[in-house]
């Protein structure tokens, strides 16, 4: 029988037959996530360090601590797995709040950045491990059920169903995992897909609407916010110019020509050398709790 829209299944389904549709879509050349991915975040781990770390950003990020606070699911003595955490924009401050982060992030130069932050702020309580999620073993870290929170935030690494089932695996209380809520930023780009490669933007499979809902589907009930980054994005045309070109050296040869035409992309979408987004960007968060008395009965099952 049919599988209904409020069954796990369905949204595994669901999810995975983006997650097909978008590699099919893609242009010969596009690199599979590995080394030359981890290389690409090595090279914008200086810039990305940089936007993450601006006023507007560090404004957002600490009202999503205060509510994880005033919730009760970040308290001094949470133990946090921060899943993809970058240069330490979350780790660092949320280190401050609770007993102990275990940081897992892949990118050297992430963990540089990272490592020269948690010098300077003089802060003791953070262990790095530089991993992918796809090849953590739970079981070999020892961290089945082993962190009170298990945090997400904006990463590619969760990438489907798996992805987000580990999540719940490691954690003994609480998720929190954040992802763009329709188009996300490379979504800006798309006159330029359109250009290079002569076919629409292939859809994003790293929407939220899929984990939220397999997770609700699932019978927990996660609560979610949306925020919207059109006004807090302020790139200048260097820094615009780079972080385009770096997405589409994943795709394509990236050759004189090629740099112009997006040169001349930036210098359209630029008001007084900052970068205007061509459309609103807008992020979803959402946290819940793994405890199994928090599910509702109806919920986890095949629906058919």
């Amino acid at each position: 029988m049919e599988l209904q829209a409020n069954a796990q299944t369905f949204w595994e389904n669901q999810w995975l037959k983006t997650i097909e549709r978008s590699k099919a879509e893609q242009p010969a050349r596009s690199e599979a996530r590995g080394p030359c991915d981890i290389n690409r975040w090595d090279n914008m781990a200086k810039d990305f360090a940089q936007r993450t770390s601006g006023e507007k950003a560090s404004v957002k990020r600490d009202a999503t601590l205060k509510q994880l606070v005033d919730k009760g699911i970040l308290t001094p003595k949470t133990r946090v797995l921060d899943v993809g955490a970058g240069p330490g924009s979350w780790a660092l401050p949320m280190a401050k709040l609770c007993a102990h982060v275990t940081a897992l992030e892949p990118s050297g130069g992430m963990i540089d950045i990272m490592s020269k932050r948690i010098e300077q702020e003089k802060v003791d309580n953070i262990s790095i491990v530089q991993k992918t999620w796809q090849e953590t073993d739970l079981a070999e870290q020892g961290w089945e059920k082993a962190f009170d929170l298990v945090f997400a935030s904006m990463t590619p690494g969760i990438d489907g169903p798996d992805a987000v089932m580990k999540l719940m695996a490691a954690s003994t209380h609480y998720c929190y995992m954040s992802a763009f809520s329709g188009p996300g930023m490379n979504q800006q780009f798309a006159p330029l897909w359109e250009k290079f490669f002569d076919r629409p933007m292939p859809q994003k499979h790293t929407d939220i609407i899929y984990p939220f809902n397999l997770v609700y589907a699932m019978g927990y009930r996660p609560d979610i916010t949306f925020s919207w980054w059109n006004k807090e994005i302020d790139w200048d045309r260097d820094h615009t110019i780079r972080h385009i070109t770096r997405f589409f050296q994943s795709h394509m040869e990236i050759t004189r020509e090629a740099e112009q035409i997006i040169a001349d992309y930036v210098e359209t979408r630029c008001v007084d050398g900052e970068y205007v987004p061509a459309a609103p960007v807008c992020r979803g968060a959402m946290t819940w709790s793994v405890h199994e008395d928090r599910k509702t009965t109806s919920g986890g099952s095949d629906g058919i």
